[in-house]
């Protein structure tokens, strides 16, 4: 962690002393702030001059959220309107609740407000024609803060009874698809203590502060948490923003700390004391953030990033970061070109296409053989000459044959019955007997064995410190195993369920440099697949039976005649 070297800014006077808010055009030309004086403030970047004014606005401004042409307030007498950034002058008034607005958002393409209050509804209105509104109403509870996700399809609410409710914006009428519970902590609405859902740029998951101090990501895909940000702040967190690409978070707390972490290793890069900081925004653009605080004071912070970590600024969007990612695992099995950058080597003798083959029909063959070698030039006359075909190196003319070759597409091997990660959690195995599953725990795993019959076999839960990613269950025992990590080899433990007789669980580790594939497990034998295209077969003793090698690569067994895990 560092500190750092840029000269401090000072406060700026903004606001009486109150709640004040501040936000960034898209562009970054202007910031804008309000508070409890009935006065908006527009700052010019990088510009140390005096903020255009606008004195015609109610008192009391709690909200703010800008476009590049306008900008939108929310007070607490329940007005909400439209400024021009340009004119800095008042335009209209996009709507009015019975109760104090306590924070607005625009979609991303700015043609709808969200707007939330001390009401048990939201309304999102059209900005260009405040005639459209969409009400939002199964949530129930007052909302404290919302925000749309960076596509614009869902809007996140947190509500004051300590649930996230996310609704789907894509029809005309909202439809409530879920409700994100155990996350944050029931608030009052007007309490500095944030709840605020900060959606990172690449619009797989929000970061919202929790209970514990910490600020917990969530996936948009399962709604399941991923990665935390922890240990960091000793009280309430006050206020949290992205940075543009998604690299850093920033965080405020009433412990009077304003910290920057790096998002892929969650840990703190930067410590800044600032006390009473409730809101944050990054300039879109620049190495600039600015904050507001309880008192009115508005901190616009060039270069708060130093040099050892400006870089992070320059990097492309940053994924979220997950427990997980499935992004990641999707992209490790990609099929990848050779490192020397050139195509894949084919083999010396390839396959003769068969009879009516697709290749045969995309090459204009008829798919029979065209005699090239039936007319052997014996005698030098040269009538033979130019009869090979233009498939093996080109044409009629000697020009380079440029048909594609189609190469199969090989499916990968897969365990039957297991699911990838989900949040911190992924099923090894589920089938008509049971269901295994593990749980992430930083460190180690958990490991549950749950039975359909109870009456047949006990559930049993165990400590895994080996992280078992792959298992098979029958009647008579649970088969896991492990991949190699450093140098510890790849590992396969059975445990039987008769565990009152003679027969106890085994564990036996593969040669090093293989991995295990796919496995299954019968009343007999154990089978396993390894990434040297090895077959091991075991008894359930754990005594090796066969070893062989087969000519393709295997995707998945199965066993035949038994029980099939």
């Amino acid at each position: 962690m560092a500190s750092s070297l840029a000269p401090k800014p000072r406060p700026r006077p903004a606001h009486t002393t109150g709640t004040t808010r501040l936000a960034y055009t898209p562009s970054g030309a202007r910031l804008v702030t309000v508070g409890s004086n009935n006065t908006i403030r527009l700052y010019r970047t990088h510009h140390d001059g005096e903020p255009y004014n606008i004195d015609d606005c109610p008192e009391q401004n709690c909200a703010a959220a800008a476009a590049d042409g306008f900008f939108v307030v929310g007070s607490e007498d329940g007005t909400v309107s439209v400024y021009s950034v340009e004119d800095t002058a008042f335009e209209h008034f996009l709507t009015r609740t019975s109760l104090p607005v306590r924070d607005v958002a625009l979609s991303p393409d700015a043609k709808w407000c969200a707007v939330a209050s001390d009401e048990l509804t939201v309304k999102v209105v059209d900005t260009q024609d405040n005639s459209r509104v969409r009400v939002l109403k199964d949530h129930g509870r007052p909302t404290k803060h919302l925000a749309f996700d960076p596509k614009g399809g869902l809007l996140a609410l947190a509500c004051t009874d300590g649930v996230i409710y996310v609704y789907s914006m894509t029809a005309d009428t909202p439809e409530l698809i879920r409700k994100v519970d155990g996350v944050i902590s029931p608030l009052e609405s007007d309490s500095e203590t944030s709840a605020r859902i900060a959606w990172h740029p690449d619009g797989r998951a929000f970061a919202v502060p929790t209970p514990m101090h910490d600020v917990q990501v969530v996936s948009k895909n399962d709604w399941e948490k991923q990665r935390a940000f922890s240990n960091g702040h000793l009280g309430d967190i006050t206020a949290l923003a992205w940075s543009p690409n998604g690299a850093m978070l920033a965080t405020a707390g009433k412990d009077g700390k304003l910290l920057i972490w790096e998002t892929k290793t969650q840990s703190v890069i930067q410590k800044f004391d600032y006390s009473n900081v409730i809101d944050i925004a990054w300039h879109p653009k620049d190495n600039l953030l600015s904050f507001t605080t309880s008192d009115g004071e508005v901190y616009i912070y060039p270069n708060l990033i130093t040099e050892q970590f400006s870089a992070f600024l320059q990097l492309p969007r940053q994924p979220a970061p997950f427990i997980h990612d499935p992004l990641a695992e999707i992209s490790n099995n990609v099929r990848r070109p050779d490192a020397n950058g050139g195509k894949a080597s084919i083999p010396s003798r390839p396959r003769r296409d068969s009879l009516g083959s697709l290749d045969s029909f995309l090459n204009g063959d008829d798919g029979y053989d065209d005699g090239d070698d039936f007319v052997v030039d014996d005698d030098g006359a040269g009538y033979a000459t130019g009869t090979k075909r233009a498939l093996e190196g080109g044409d009629d003319a000697g020009r380079p044959n440029k048909r594609r070759l189609l190469e199969p597409t090989f499916h990968e091997a897969f365990q039957p019955g297991s699911t990838p990660w989900r949040g911190n959690r992924k099923y090894l195995c589920l089938n008509l007997i049971g269901v295994i599953w593990t749980v992430d725990q930083d460190g180690h795993n958990t490991v549950t064995v749950e039975f359909y019959d109870h009456e047949f076999h006990r559930d049993f839960h165990f400590t895994d410190t080996f992280l078992y990613d792959k298992a098979c269950l029958t009647e008579h025992g649970a088969l896991f195993s492990c991949p190699p990590l450093n140098d510890t080899p790849a590992t396969i433990f059975y445990r039987p369920h008769e565990t009152w007789t003679q027969r106890t669980d085994w564990r036996t580790e593969l040669p090093k440099g293989e991995a295990v594939v796919a496995m299954s497990l019968s009343d007999s034998f154990i089978t396993v697949t390894t990434t040297a295209n090895y077959v091991r077969i075991y008894t359930l003793f754990g005594v090796p039976y066969r070893v062989y090698r087969p000519k393709s690569t295997p995707w998945s067994p199965a066993p035949a005649g038994a029980t099939t895990s």
